[in-house]
C-alpha cells in the first residue's frame, strides 16, 4: 500500500515553494521509485501551483476510477478510499494556497498604489 499522490504533491509543493528539506525529498523520491508516470510524474515535476492543480485533478480521476472498479471486500478497498479522501484534501489545500497567493499579489498592488497616492511622483 502506498500513497504516491501525496508524496508527489509534497515534492511538487517543495519545488514551487522552494523548500529545501533534502531528507524529506529523498524519502519521497525513494517511495515513488518505479511510479513516476502520468499525474504522479507531473506532480513531482510541477513548478507552479497551476501545474499542481492540473495534475492533482488527473490523479483524482485515476483514483476515483480505481475505487469505482474495486470490490468493497478487497482488503485494500478502505485504504484506497482513504487515499482518495486525502488527495481531495490536498486539492483543497492547494486551492487555498493559490487563493491566498493571489490575495497577497493583489495586496502588494494595492500597497503600491497607496504609496504612489500618498507620495506622488512628478515626472
Amino acid at each position: 500500500m502506498s500513497c504516491h499522490e501525496i508524496e508527489a504533491v509534497r515534492l511538487g509543493l517543495m519545488n514551487v515553494l522552494g523548500v529545501g528539506d533534502q531528507s524529506a525529498r529523498e524519502h519521497a523520491e525513494k517511495e515513488l521509485e518505479g511510479h513516476l508516470e502520468g499525474p504522479i510524474e507531473g506532480l513531482v515535476e510541477a513548478d507552479t501551483l497551476a501545474e499542481i492543480q492540473r495534475h492533482l485533478d488527473a490523479a483524482l480521476v485515476d483514483l476515483e476510477e480505481e475505487v469505482a472498479t474495486m470490490d468493497s471486500e478487497d482488503p485494500e478497498y478502505d485504504y484506497t478510499r482513504g487515499r482518495l479522501l486525502e488527495v481531495r484534501n490536498a486539492e483543497r489545500a492547494v486551492e487555498r494556497l493559490s487563493v491566498q497567493g493571489e490575495s497577497i499579489v493583489d495586496g502588494m498592488g494595492e500597497a503600491h498604489d497607496t504609496l504612489h497616492e500618498t507620495f506622488p511622483v512628478e515626472e
